[in-house]
């Protein structure tokens, strides 16, 4: 029992590891060849991790042989053009001009029940607002409205916001982001003076974040936002 125990965290980490140095990607956006690569490495760990007489070498030399493997592959697609339209294919455009593509619904195996499905996961109700309907390699389906549909910018009134730049979390669960108070040219003596504004201490601080116009969000733990 022990043995299982112990040889299910190795597998585990290696798998975590590998999985990691595989890149990013969410699950719904891996391509093809990647998710084909996710299901064969968690077939080759569960083998040795439930069967004490399998060497546990039989799963970790196959995982990293697939780890390698997807890493060619990715270079390959960012080398060669025509390698990446074989590996991954080609977008599909389902909707050409506010008009449903018959042919390429019935080439991609997509009926018009998932078609309605995948757009109001976009939040649109009515296909007719959809200009285009793209379906990606990753299987995602990318939906571009119609101009008089579209959500207003603020460019569309001439107007120019100000730059916002991104948060930076400052304190978190009582312990100083250093590295972050460096990129923003500051020190714990300016956040101290900051944080002492509301009433304690930033070891005492559940969430400090510094936001690109300068405006400090501060909570203290277990207690209500001030």
């Amino acid at each position: 029992m022990l043995i299982t125990f112990i040889r299910a965290i190795i597998l585990y980490i290696i798998v975590l590891l590998v999985m990691r140095l595989m890149g990013k990607r969410e699950i719904g956006q891996l391509q093809p060849f990647e998710l084909a690569i996710s299901i064969m490495i968690a077939d080759l760990a569960s083998i040795p991790m439930t069967d004490p007489g399998i060497p546990i070498t039989n799963g970790i030399i196959p995982i990293f042989g697939l780890l390698i493997m997807h890493l060619l592959i990715s270079i390959m697609n960012m080398k060669s053009m025509k390698a990446r339209e074989i590996v991954c294919g080609k977008p599909s455009i389902l909707i050409y001009r506010g008009k449903i593509d018959e042919k390429v619904l019935q080439k991609e195996r997509f009926t018009i029940n998932e078609l309605q499905e995948r757009l109001r996961g976009k939040d649109i109700v009515n296909i007719g607002d959809v200009e285009y309907a793209i379906l990606e390699t990753s299987g995602e389906v990318t939906v571009i409205q119609k101009p008089n549909k579209r959500t207003t910018i603020p460019e569309d009134f001439d107007i120019m916001p100000e730059y916002e730049g991104i948060p930076y979390d400052l304190v978190i669960d009582g312990k100083v982001m250093y590295d972050n108070l460096k990129l923003i040219e500051k020190d714990y003596n300016w956040l101290k003076k900051q944080v002492n504004k509301f009433g304690f201490e930033p070891e005492q601080a559940l969430l400090v974040t510094l936001d690109g116009k300068g405006q400090i969000f501060c909570q203290q733990k277990n207690e209500k936002k001030r």
